[in-house]
């Protein structure tokens, strides 16, 4: 089975475009599924069945995996015996019809302006990394963009004179997202007086460097941010996207279509984007007394 998920994984590489981190997304549950078949004494695909993969959907939602795990679990799920299907490996494919675990959805956590605000304070701009975290952290909210993408913006992706970034995100997809004034002025001050301090002949044209002079890993860079959170809000748990929720949840809550919103987070799917019209609550408290005729 080793032999077929990497053949599967090359597959989503080479003939479906999907991004290194993606792939090694789908890797690792594929790879937390077979290990759930080896403790049921499963080690052919042939032998998997419906019950089987709801069963390990149920463990691992047992085992305290959030819901977006568990249901991208499943996708991978789909994608590799739908693969195996096309490969003439398997019969059929026993997930396809299996719905996503929606009804164990949790809504995303989002930080109130007021909360940003204190977290967007706390880069101390008289250190060494100072301007530069604040800029990471004020391009962070204004644009909505995942950490990954953040990570690897280079020098030619700012656009100063339209006031916008340039991005690859999800299946090599380039999206344009603008950023406004006070995002401008961190990043014009980053640029201007602190990266240069970062410089070294390692450096490449990456925007964010680190104290080592190169740009930042996925992780490496969720880490400084999370450390911010941490003192910003102590009280809840901030994940790599609260952030970017709180950037979109904010502009619905400002009268924002969805459409855009869509757009500048780089959603394919407006499903996904309709999530924050469930986390805006005061919004829909707002317009229920404007327009309810007994409010």
């Amino acid at each position: 089975m080793n032999v077929l998920v990497q053949q599967f994984l090359d597959y989503l590489s080479l003939e479906r475009g999907l991004s290194d981190n993606t792939r090694t997304a789908y890797g690792t549950d594929l790879t937390s599924f077979f290990d759930y078949l080896g403790t049921r004494g499963i080690d052919r695909v042939s032998d998997v069945s419906r019950s089987v993969v709801l069963g390990y959907l149920m463990h691992e939602r047992d085992r305290g995996i959030s819901v977006n795990s568990v249901s991208r679990r499943l996708v991978a799920i789909k994608m590799f015996l739908r693969y195996l299907e096309q490969e003439g490996l398997v019969q059929s494919n026993v997930a396809e019809v299996m719905d996503s675990p929606k009804l164990w959805q949790t809504l995303p956590q989002v930080l109130s302006p007021g909360e940003v605000e204190r977290m967007l304070a706390l880069p101390d701009e008289g250190n060494r990394c100072g301007e530069r975290d604040r800029a990471i952290l004020e391009m962070f909210y204004a644009t909505g963009l995942r950490v990954s993408e953040l990570a690897s913006l280079r020098l030619e992706d700012v656009h100063f004179d339209s006031g916008y970034i340039r991005c690859t995100g999800k299946g090599n997809k380039t999206r344009v997202v603008p950023f406004g004034d006070r995002a401008r002025r961190a990043l014009e001050a980053y640029l201007k007086h602190s990266r240069q301090k970062f410089l070294n002949e390692q450096s490449d044209r990456t925007l964010f460097l680190t104290i080592r002079g190169t740009g930042f890993s996925r992780k490496g860079l969720w880490k400084m941010i999370k450390g911010y959170a941490e003192k910003a809000v102590p009280n809840k748990v901030v994940s790599p996207h609260t952030l970017r929720h709180s950037f979109a949840s904010h502009l619905l809550a400002n009268g924002a279509p969805l459409r855009v919103i869509q757009e500048m987070l780089g959603h394919a799917d407006i499903a996904t984007t309709q999530v924050y019209t469930h986390v805006d609550q005061g919004r829909l408290r707002s317009v229920h007394s404007q327009f309810h005729p007994r409010a």
